[in-house]
């Protein structure tokens, strides 16, 4: 089994596959009722999205000032030749440097990033995230979750994910409250065609 989750991680590195599994797993409804009720993002937002992947969410998004960072070239390169010019896709890591001459956000992103950090690492994704805001800026993230209860299959397949820090929700909010004082933390077992558990945060800076 250890062999066939190894693998699984490789393929899903091609962002080719990485696409076609997510939108296999999940569906534009379902996407768009996490963006809608939760991200909420408006026309005109500065948006910063870190881990962005091949930044598929930006589909989802209207029209933003929208900046994605990842560390996978071959992710970048997708997202670049896909979306040209609606947003600007960097293939780094998010630090201090890197912000320097963003300017601030009204919205951060970081979609399923936080299950690969360990908690020093998470801290400092929220550190940044809280330098990256302006005031009353928000940051939202979402992530594989466990969850008391929550189905068999969605507990054998986020045993699998990738990222190997996945925590309860619990655990995700108390990193966020090391950072903002303003956190809220919803499970939702609705986002995928599988059952599966997620656990969307939201923390914002005071305006």
């Amino acid at each position: 089994m250890a062999q066939i989750t190894t693998g699984l991680r490789r393929v899903l590195n091609d962002p080719r596959i990485y696409v076609v599994t997510q939108r296999l797993l999940t569906s534009e409804a379902r996407t768009r009722r996490w963006v809608d009720e939760i991200l909420r993002p408006r026309a005109g937002q500065r948006v910063l999205d870190i881990g962005c992947g091949p930044a598929d969410l930006l589909r989802f998004l209207p029209a933003v000032v929208y900046v994605g960072f990842d560390s996978s070239a071959e992710y970048i390169a997708a997202a670049r030749a896909r979306f040209g010019t609606r947003g600007r896709f960097e293939h780094a890591r998010v630090d201090e440097a890197a912000l320097e001459d963003l300017g601030l956000f009204d919205l951060v992103i970081a979609r399923g990033v936080l299950h690969h950090l360990d908690d020093t690492e998470a801290e400092q994704l929220f550190r940044l995230a809280r330098r990256a805001l302006r005031p009353a800026g928000r940051v939202v993230t979402l992530d594989a979750c466990w969850a008391e209860g929550q189905h068999p299959l969605a507990r054998m397949l986020i045993a699998r994910d990738r990222g190997q820090n996945v925590r309860d929700a619990a655990g995700y909010r108390a990193l966020a409250a090391r950072v903002f004082d303003d956190v809220h933390a919803e499970v939702r077992h609705d986002l995928m065609r599988v059952p599966y558990t997620h656990c969307s945060l939201e923390a914002s800076v005071p305006p």
